[in-house]
């Protein structure tokens, strides 16, 4: 994209630089879900109509985004922006557990849904935030895993396979 503005947008290049310092100065962090915002509440925390007793903790913005986009969930959420790695140092200071942990600790969550990402740093900030909510005595659960709507069996991963069939629901 760089080469191409170089040589042939060098306006399109100027006005995308301009778009990010003012990006820089203005978007911030929300103080209650953590996610990217303008606004010390970012709209989605302030909008009286979401579900205050769910909460989806996600690990990225981009991830909240595609949760939004879905239309299926209506609660609040809280953005880690990134996930446990002891290797590359990142515990639960850098995602701002303690934050995550006072807003459980306020009361009006009773689930919390874990969607990070099924990878094995995924999979241990998801147990170790699940721990987190038992201990409140807040439900816990994760998003369902599976064969994507419009695939075909015989393209699926064996990996995606095995937790389609484990994860099975009575219908």
């Amino acid at each position: 994209m760089a080469f191409h503005l170089l040589a042939r947008d060098r306006d399109g290049a100027r006005q995308i630089a301009e778009a990010l310092r003012v990006a820089l100065e203005r978007v911030g962090h929300c103080r209650r879900c953590n996610d990217f915002s303008e606004d010390e509440i970012c709209p989605l925390c302030a909008s009286p109509r979401r579900d205050r007793s769910l909460l989806c903790v996600v690990e990225s913005p981009a991830d909240l985004s595609s949760i939004e986009q879905s239309n299926a969930f209506h609660g609040q959420y809280f953005v880690l922006m990134g996930r446990l790695s002891p290797l590359d140092g990142i515990g639960p200071d850098e995602l701002g557990i303690d934050r995550l942990e006072a807003l459980l600790d306020e009361g009006q969550v009773k689930e919390i849904i874990l969607a990070t990402n099924l990878t094995v740093e995924g999979e241990a900030t998801a147990h170790y935030i699940s721990e987190l909510a038992r201990t409140r005595g807040i439900r816990a659960t994760r998003i369902a895993y599976g064969v994507p709507v419009g695939g075909e069996l015989e393209y699926t991963d064996r990996g995606t396979l095995a937790r389609a069939l484990s994860g099975r629901r009575d219908v």
